[in-house]
């Protein structure tokens, strides 16, 4: 009896609630039904999208998957075939629905005249505090909580600071000039 002839019996136990015997079957036939999907397919990513989509077939008509000799292959192979054209010709109608489509208006990006070397300019403007605590909650991502642990501050107090800075740096990024603003009398006795 070959390797294969055992799909049927492990199918039977499958179908009964054995997953490890649905396993058994993915693990035995997976490889091969890859190999045939990277021959059908345009993008390799997609192959391993067949592969998910034939299996959950598979368990979908668990009833009447169809075994030759024993062997679940062949309609796995078969169902890999028409998976992999559907995922063709649904690629294929997306993209000429998409060619429908109207070109979209230019949207001027407000970020795009303020350039890197400007934020970081209007960065280097703000005090040092408020630079800690701008480059971990935005630039960094962290949290008030997080950045108050690494600067051993209170969180009130990120929340401040971080309120303060984006109040600034806003009002930079907005003037036409793009001239950094220089300190109140009063933030720079502050520092």
């Amino acid at each position: 009896m070959s390797p294969l002839a055992n799909d049927s019996v492990d199918w039977a136990l499958a179908v009964a609630g054995d997953g490890e015997a649905f396993g058994r079957i993915f693990d035995r036939h997976r490889a091969r039904v890859l190999r045939h999907s990277l021959r059908l397919v345009v993008a390799g990513g997609d192959a391993e999208d067949v592969v998910a989509i034939v299996f959950m077939e598979a368990w979908r008509k668990r009833h009447s998957l169809r075994f030759v000799d024993g062997s679940a292959l062949p309609w796995l192979i078969v169902t890999a075939t028409n998976v992999s054209h559907n995922l063709a010709r649904s690629s294929r109608r997306y993209e000429r629905l998409l060619m429908k489509l109207p070109d979209a208006e230019p949207v001027a990006d407000h970020a795009a005249s303020f350039g890197e070397d400007d934020a970081l300019s209007a960065l280097r403007t703000l005090p040092l505090r408020d630079q800690q605590v701008v480059t971990l909650c935005i630039i960094e991502g962290m949290s008030e909580k997080e950045t108050a642990s690494a600067l051993k501050i209170p969180p009130g107090t990120v929340k401040s600071r971080l309120s303060r800075a984006k109040a600034r740096l806003a009002t930079q990024i907005h003037r036409a000039d793009h001239v950094a603003l220089p300190l109140s009398k009063e933030a720079a006795h502050e520092y």
